[in-house]
C-alpha cells in the first residue's frame, strides 16, 4: 500500500480488539491506529496507547475518561486527545481521516458507534452482534445507502463469506449462485454432554471455561447457552440476505470446520482453520488480498477426525428462542437481546441460576408487544423495555 489505512477500533481492550492490534502490529508499514476506545479496562487502554500511539482515545463514562487522561499525561502522552460517552465513539467511528473501523464493542452500548460508521461510508469489520441483532433491517439499509463495505468477523460468518460464490461482492443479494443452505457450526460449549437434569447446578466458572476459544465471560455464557449461536443465526439472516429456515445449526464440538456452505449441485464448501480469531481479522482487514495473520498453521494430522451433530433444543432453549424471534420480526430480536443481556448479567452475579437465563428471555419476549423496527428510537426503547421487564421477572425468582 502507498498509503496506511487508518484504523478506528471499538472496543480495543476486549478480546476481538485485542487480536486486531496483533494483527496491525504485524503490519506497520500498511496499517495505522487511528482511535482506540474501552470501557472500564483503563490499564490495558493506557498500555495500547503507550504502544501504538493513536491520535484519539475514548471511554464511555467522563469519570473514566479523566482517568485516562491523567495517565496518559503521566506517560508522556497528554497529545492524545481523551473523548468520552457516546458521542465520542460516534465521533471517531465516523472521522473523515478514518478508513476501517473495527466495531468490537461487545452488547447494545456498540450499536450507535457502529451505525455511525456505516453512514459515514467506512469499510465496517463487524464483530458487534447487536448492530444486525437489535436493527438488522435498519443497520442493512444504511449500508446500502451510503456504500459502506460491510465485513463480517465472527469466524462463522466470515467463513460463509470465503465458501460464497464471490465473496464480499454482494452481501445483500440473498442465496444466489446456486447456494441453498448455509451450515453454522457451533462448538456446543462446555455443556454439549452434560445431563440436562444437572445444568440448574452449573457455576459462572464453569459456564465461562469454554473448551475450544478464548472469550469474555458474557459471551462464553452464551456459548454454553447457546444463545450466541442464535445471535448468529440472526446475523447470518441479514449478512447474506437469507431466510431462517435456509439456515442450519450444526454442532462440531472440534471448532475446526467454521462453517459450510451447500450447492445445488451437492457440493459443500467449508472454511476450515485452528481456532483463532486472528484469522478472520486478517481476512477482512486485507480483503481482497490475504496476509499472515500470526496464526498456526492447522495441523489436519494432529485434528484427525471431525465430528458433526444435531443441537438439541431442549438442552438449548436458548437457541429455539433465537429462531423464534427471527421469525417474528421486528423489535422481537432487540428484546431477545436486551432480556439475554439482562439475565446472563444477573447469572454472573449469582443471582439467578443457568437454567433461568433461557426462562427469563422467554418471559420477557412474551410478555412485550413486538413492534416494526424502523426507527432508531423504536429499537432503543424495545431495549429499555425489555431490560426492565428481564429485571422484574428475576427479582421475581429470588
Amino acid at each position: 500500500m502507498s498509503k496506511r489505512v487508518s484504523v478506528t477500533v471499538l472496543g480495543s481492550t476486549g478480546t476481538i480488539g485485542v487480536n486486531t492490534l496483533d494483527v496491525i502490529a504485524r503490519h506497520p508499514d500498511a496499517y495505522e491506529v487511528f482511535a482506540l476506545t474501552g470501557n472500564t479496562n483503563i490499564e490495558r487502554l493506557v498500555e495500547q496507547c503507550c504502544r501504538l500511539r493513536p491520535r484519539y482515545a475514548a471511554v464511555l463514562e467522563e469519570k473514566s475518561a479523566c482517568r485516562l487522561r491523567e495517565r496518559l499525561s503521566r506517560e508522556g502522552l497528554a497529545s492524545i486527545e481523551v473523548l468520552s460517552g457516546t458521542e465520542g465513539l460516534v465521533q471517531l467511528a465516523s472521522h473523515e481521516d478514518v478508513n476501517y473501523v473495527m466495531a468490537a464493542i461487545v452488547g447494545a452500548a456498540g450499536l450507535i458507534p457502529t451505525l455511525a460508521a456505516a453512514k459515514a461510508g467506512k469499510r465496517v469489520l463487524l464483530a458487534n452482534k447487536e448492530a444486525l441483532v437489535m436493527a438488522g433491517q435498519m443497520f442493512m439499509d444504511t449500508v446500502r445507502t451510503h456504500s459502506a463495505t460491510l465485513l463480517p468477523i465472527d469466524s462463522e460468518h466470515n467463513a460463509i463469506w470465503q465458501c460464497m460464490p464471490h465473496p464480499g461482492q454482494s452481501l445483500t443479494a440473498g442465496l444466489q449462485g446456486g447456494v441453498t443452505r448455509i451450515l453454522l457450526t457451533a462448538s456446543g460449549g462446555p455443556f454439549r454432554n452434560w445431563p440436562i437434569d444437572k445444568l440448574h447446578d452449573v457455576t459462572p466458572d464453569q459456564a465461562c471455561a469454554h473448551p475450544n476459544w478464548k472469550m469474555g465471560r458474557k459471551i462464553s455464557v452464551d456459548s454454553a447457552t447457546m444463545m450466541n449461536k442464535g445471535l448468529e443465526v440472526i446475523e447470518a439472516c441479514w449478512i447474506f440476505n437469507a431466510s431462517p429456515d435456509s439456515i442450519e445449526v450444526v454442532l462440531h464440538p472440534e471448532s475446526v470446520v467454521h462453517s459450510m456452505v451447500e450447492y445445488e449441485d451437492g457440493s459443500i464448501l467449508a472454511q476450515l482453520g485452528n481456532p483463532d480469531m486472528r484469522t478472520p481479522i486478517a481476512h477482512a482487514l486485507a480483503w481482497p488480498s490475504r496476509m499472515a495473520s500470526g496464526v498456526e498453521p492447522l495441523d489436519i494430522f494432529k485434528v484427525a477426525q471431525l465430528n458433526f451433530e444435531k443441537p438439541d433444543f431442549s438442552r438449548f432453549p436458548c437457541l429455539r428462542l433465537a429462531y423464534k424471534a427471527i421469525e417474528v420480526g421486528g423489535t422481537a430480536t432487540a428484546i431477545l437481546n436486551a432480556a439475554n443481556e439482562q439475565a446472563v448479567a444477573g447469572f454472573l452475579d449469582r443471582k439467578i441460576r443457568f437454567t433461568d437465563i433461557a426462562d427469563t428471555v422467554s418471559a420477557t419476549l412474551d410478555a412485550m408487544d413486538v413492534r416494526r423496527a424502523d426507527t432508531l428510537e423504536t429499537v432503543l426503547e424495545a431495549d429499555r423495555c425489555a431490560r426492565r421487564v428481564a429485571d422484574e421477572y428475576m427479582a421475581k425468582l429470588n
